[in-house]
């Protein structure tokens, strides 16, 4: 199968009787793509900026029912976007419970199962002490160094220029994983038990260093809940589909 990475030929482009059967699109712009008299079974799209524009199918936009319908599966959902320290931190409370539920029902053999080219429970755990660390930690805090060095840092990172070396190359054992989990959860829980309208509303640096937008600190305690709630999302997806299929492991 042929891979086209980092391109830009198809940009406008046209396609008229063409087969994309079984094709896989990562990390791509596919913004503004006109589909007429198109197959779609079984089309499965991801996207976590999903909510942020439109998606439009036979001239209805989808969004806000996906949006609903992700709020009844996950109930506790819809407070990521709370505007008040009771919402945040209502909505904290939901997705810790949430995720402990996931926790406590995989089985051991499964924490480091996978589908191919997604994370793991183990690391998806990871990746959140990191969202939790860049967004509390760096963003809120304004630590110079927030992370922990089992944190499971974004593709395409060390191709920005991030210093990689903070992290620890080998895996850290599950055990020590839920630990530095617990931690950080404690760590969002205390600042929240303390946090008033006035500290929401401060203005922050964006901590991955961009310069076009400076999040309240609302808007870093509102990022840390989307990070969980999507990658909960993913990971009992994922889970579903090891259970149905032989395991892939690092």
């Amino acid at each position: 199968m042929t891979t086209y990475s980092g391109t830009k030929e198809f940009e406008g482009a046209t396609f008229v009787r063409a087969s994309f059967k079984g094709a896989t699109l990562r990390f791509s712009d596919v913004s503004g793509v006109t589909m007429r008299g198109v197959d779609l079974d079984g089309l499965d799209v991801d996207s976590h900026d999903l909510f942020f524009g439109r998606l439009i199918v036979n001239g209805v936009d989808v969004v806000p029912y996906v949006d609903a319908e992700l709020n009844r599966q996950f109930p506790g959902r819809e407070l990521q976007k709370a505007q008040t320290v009771e919402g945040l931190r209502e909505g904290w409370v939901a997705v810790q419970a949430a995720w402990q539920e996931t926790a406590d029902g995989t089985p051991p053999d499964l924490v480091d199962a996978h589908v191919e080219d997604e994370w793991s429970l183990a690391q998806t755990l990871r990746h959140l002490v990191l969202a939790t660390d860049a967004w509390l930690g760096g963003g809120i805090l304004r630590r110079q160094q927030p992370f922990h060095e089992i944190g499971q840092i974004f593709t395409g990172a060390d191709r920005m220029g991030f210093d990689m070396s903070i992290f620890r190359a080998q895996p850290p054992a599950y055990e020590e994983i839920l630990a530095v989990r617990a931690e950080r959860q404690g760590q969002l829980t205390e600042f929240l038990a303390t946090a008033t309208p006035g500290l929401l509303a401060e203005e922050r640096d964006d901590p991955w260093g961009g310069e076009d937008w400076h999040p309240t600190v609302g808007d870093c305690v509102r990022v840390i809940l989307e990070e969980e709630w999507a990658h909960l999302r993913y990971v009992r997806r994922d889970l579903a589909l090891v259970r149905e299929e032989p395991l892939a492991t690092p």
